[in-house]
C-alpha cells in the first residue's frame, strides 16, 4: 500500500512540476509581448497592433495544393514507395517545386536509386536546402524558395560518382519537358 501511495505521490508531483513550468513559460512570453507593446506605444504614441509586429515570412503567391499534396509538402509526410509518377520516369527536362514552381533538379542528375522514389545525385545550384530532420537521424531537403518538403538526402551509399542520393517525393514536384521551360 505504501509503495502505491509513494508512486501516486511521485506521479502527481511530476505532473505538477510540468504544469508549473509550462505556466511559467507562458507568463514569460506574455510578459515579453507586453513589454514589446509598451515600447511601441512609448515610441509611436499609439497602442501596438499587428501592423507593428515584425513579419516573419514574406507573402508569396503559391500554387493551390490538394489535401494529399499538403500532407507531404506542408506537413512533411511521405508518399508510399513505388507510387509516385516520377519514380520510373526518365524524360529530358527539369523538375520544379509543386508549391512555387522553382526549378529544383535537372533530369541529367536523375538515376534509379532502387528505393521507390525519384533519386537525384545533384540539385540545381541554390535550389534545395538541407535541414536536420526531426528524427535526428536523417537530413531533410526542402525547396530553398518556399520551404516545401521534398524528401531526404543520403550520402555515402555509392550509387553514383557524386555519392549523394536525393530521395524526393514525386508529389512535391512538377516535370517540365526540355524546351518547354518558362521564359523569365
Amino acid at each position: 500500500m505504501n509503495k502505491l501511495l509513494y508512486k501516486t505521490s511521485l506521479a502527481l508531483s511530476i505532473c505538477l512540476i510540468a504544469v508549473c513550468t509550462a505556466c511559467a513559460q507562458k507568463s514569460a512570453t506574455e510578459t515579453q509581448a507586453k513589454e514589446a507593446a509598451a515600447k511601441v506605444k512609448q515610441n509611436t504614441g499609439t497602442p501596438a497592433t499587428a501592423t507593428h509586429l515584425p513579419k516573419t515570412t514574406k507573402k508569396m503567391e503559391w500554387n493551390k495544393l490538394t489535401k494529399e499534396e499538403e500532407d507531404v509538402i506542408v506537413r512533411k509526410g511521405t508518399e508510399f514507395p513505388g507510387t509516385g509518377k516520377y519514380d520510373n520516369f526518365y524524360e529530358k527536362g527539369t523538375y520544379h517545386c509543386k508549391r512555387c514552381d522553382a526549378a529544383l533538379y535537372s533530369s541529367d542528375s536523375k538515376f534509379d536509386g532502387h528505393c521507390g522514389w525519384p533519386a537525384f545525385d545533384d540539385e540545381i545550384k541554390g535550389a534545395v536546402k538541407r535541414l536536420p530532420d526531426a528524427d535526428g537521424q536523417r537530413t531533410e531537403i526542402v525547396c530553398a524558395h518556399c520551404g516545401a518538403h521534398l524528401g531526404h538526402v543520403f550520402e555515402g551509399e555509392g550509387f553514383t560518382a557524386k555519392d549523394t542520393r536525393h530521395c524526393v517525393n514525386s508529389i512535391s514536384m512538377v516535370f517540365v519537358p526540355a524546351g518547354k521551360e518558362k521564359k523569365s
